[in-house]
């Protein structure tokens, strides 16, 4: 059979060539296009040929989503992104189902070439595909840092940090100088993240604008958009744009740094066999170091695995914690009124003390809802993290 095809091509004039390979491609797109109306699939916009949905999203992709959604599927709708199929999920119901009814089926992430490169061979909790390594590795950033007995250790720090910001606003206004509160909440939470993730800040000299510029490249390399995702074949425009090299120097330069960190808390370690950092409190990385040196928790916990969890921790803690602060300040501002209640909260809980502890925030009620409803209006995250079955 073969013999007799590779007969009847050599047959064929060359300029006939370009015509049959033509109607073959029409022919099996007219197949895919029938089998595929066969299945049942959630409702989808018209897309184009080789490009999908790409040409109907804009700038702002959340945005773009809800006036298709609004049209095609309020609750589940489905997206060509390039030649990559895509279910976006819009309403609450659709989301549980997905989120929390049937999570194990969807709770890993895309492979991605990126996604590979920044999180150490998807070893990064947030990225990292379901299984027992997964699960471990989530126990371990639950217990070793996000546990409410593991933040109230923290709290000493955190109360420390607050007390230095606000002296910082206090020397401000009696130099009459103006408050840059976005930095100012940049600042605090990459400050408390820092002690309790690292143990100590990173914030001052030149280790200091290294690190922040690494964390601004970094999000920038998060933030792009990768013609290989969609496009796969296309990966060498990624290459001849810079992306990949990018996303290599980037990755290079964070494992440098998150390199040095262990490398300084081992000699920490060493000299102080106890464990309990140099603030009184053991650190994130103190306690991953001892886990390490144990190694009885089923996975190994090899270098790589100790940064990539302290990469996490730390991304985790940062970025959405100081646009959270930053929206509440706004919306306080933007609302006079509601303004007023919460500093009467405040004077009214501390009853005349100058500093305010966790136990005060407690006890403030009303503030809380503030920040709830802040996180409702304006999410850190307008998307989430893509998730693959």
């Amino acid at each position: 059979m073969r013999n007799k095809v590779w007969s009847f091509l050599e047959k064929l004039p060359i300029y006939s060539l370009p015509l049959y390979l033509g109607a073959t491609f029409v022919l099996l797109r007219l197949y895919n296009s029938k089998s595929s109306s066969t299945k049942k699939l959630p409702p989808s916009p018209p897309k184009l040929l080789v490009i999908g949905n790409l040409h109907q999203l804009g700038a702002l992709v959340h945005q773009s989503f809800l006036s298709l959604a609004r049209s095609y599927g309020d609750s589940l709708m489905l997206l060509y992104l390039g030649s990559v199929p895509s279910l976006v999920v819009s309403s609450s119901e659709a989301a549980r189902e997905i989120m929390k009814t049937h999570d194990i089926a969807f709770a890993s992430r895309p492979s991605t070439r990126m996604f590979r490169t920044i999180s150490y061979n998807l070893k990064e909790l947030t990225l990292a595909p379901y299984g027992e390594y997964w699960r471990q590795a989530k126990s371990i950033l639950t217990l070793q840092l996000l546990s409410n007995k593991k933040v109230q250790t923290f709290d000493g720090l955190r109360e420390k940090v607050i007390a230095d910001c606000v002296h910082k606003i206090t020397q401000c206004f009696l130099s009459n100088k103006p408050v840059d509160l976005s930095d100012l909440f940049c600042s605090l939470s990459n400050d408390v993240t820092c002690l309790a993730t690292f143990g100590r800040t990173y914030n001052e000299g030149e280790i200091g604008r290294k690190f922040k510029k690494i964390m601004q490249e970094f999000l920038e390399v998060l933030g792009s958009f990768y013609l290989e995702d969609s496009f796969p074949l296309l990966a060498v425009v990624d290459r001849v744009r810079g992306l990949t090299a990018k996303v290599d120097r980037v990755a290079l330069e964070f494992d440098e740094f998150l390199q040095g960190v262990v490398d300084e808390t081992m000699k920490k370690v060493i000299s102080n066999p106890t464990g309990v950092g140099e603030n009184g409190v053991e650190s994130f990385i103190e306690a991953l170091l001892k886990i390490q040196k144990d190694d009885n928790i089923g996975i190994t916990i090899d270098g790589d695995v100790v940064k990539a969890l302290l990469l996490d921790a730390y991304v985790g803690g940062t970025d959405t914690s100081s646009l959270v602060l930053e929206w509440v300040m706004t919306e306080l501002l933007l609302n006079p009124n509601n303004m007023k209640k919460v500093q009467d909260e405040v004077r009214s809980v501390l009853n005349g003390k100058k500093e305010i502890s966790d136990e005060d925030l407690g006890k403030m009620r009303y503030l809380k809802a503030v920040i709830m409803e802040t996180t409702r209006l304006h999410p850190p995250l307008a998307l989430l993290p893509p998730r693959v079955a």
